[in-house]
């Protein structure tokens, strides 16, 4: 039987970090859910640096139809969670429905895969993070410590069930350890 993978992301998600694991898990054979706030065509946006500008820039990149909304998710029913990044995270946690899923992936030890801006999701678990090591993007190192959770200066990091990168650059690694726990 295949592995249910559900990947939880909304408009402004960085395109790389929903689009490689999402073709990722499907090249493994593993059936995929992306879920959304509501059903819709996500927008992607990329992120890229430019020489002298100490923030990243946003630009438009490719549509994603989501599958589900976020209410109408049985988290029981999947074997691994993925949370890409972006600016999706800093409002798709707002979703009465997400802790609740977010919640059950942790309870249940499944395997949970988080990268760059993600770790603003993971801060609506606070009483599930705390303790734990994570890494993301530098900017979330706050809501890492905010949740009572050590910040991990490497690009990636393992900690139990829980799969973290900094960004998109680190995802090969990133997807090689979700999937190898999720096998």
């Amino acid at each position: 039987m295949s592995k249910k993978v559900l990947i939880v992301s909304g408009d402004g998600v960085e395109a790389l970090e929903i689009f490689y694991p999402y073709y990722r898990c499907l090249e493994e054979g593993f059936d995929v859910t992306i879920a959304s706030p509501s059903v819709k065509k996500l927008y992607t946006v990329t992120h890229d640096f430019i020489e002298g500008m100490e923030t990243y820039v946003e630009k438009p990149a490719y549509g994603l139809d989501s599958h589900a909304a976020f209410a109408d998710i049985d988290p029981t029913e999947y074997d691994g969670l993925i949370i890409p990044g972006g600016r999706a995270p800093e409002y798709i946690r707002l979703d009465e429905a997400l802790p609740n899923i977010v919640r059950h992936f942790f309870e249940e030890n499944k395997p949970v895969g988080t990268i760059c801006h993600a770790a603003q999701v993971l801060s609506i678990v606070p009483d599930l993070m705390r303790g734990r090591e994570y890494t993301a993007y530098i900017a979330c190192k706050p809501d890492v410590i905010a949740c009572g959770a050590t910040y991990i200066e490497e690009p990636l990091h393992t900690d139990g069930n829980l799969v973290s990168g900094h960004a998109w650059p680190d995802l090969p690694g990133f997807m090689r350890e979700f999937i190898q726990l999720l096998k």
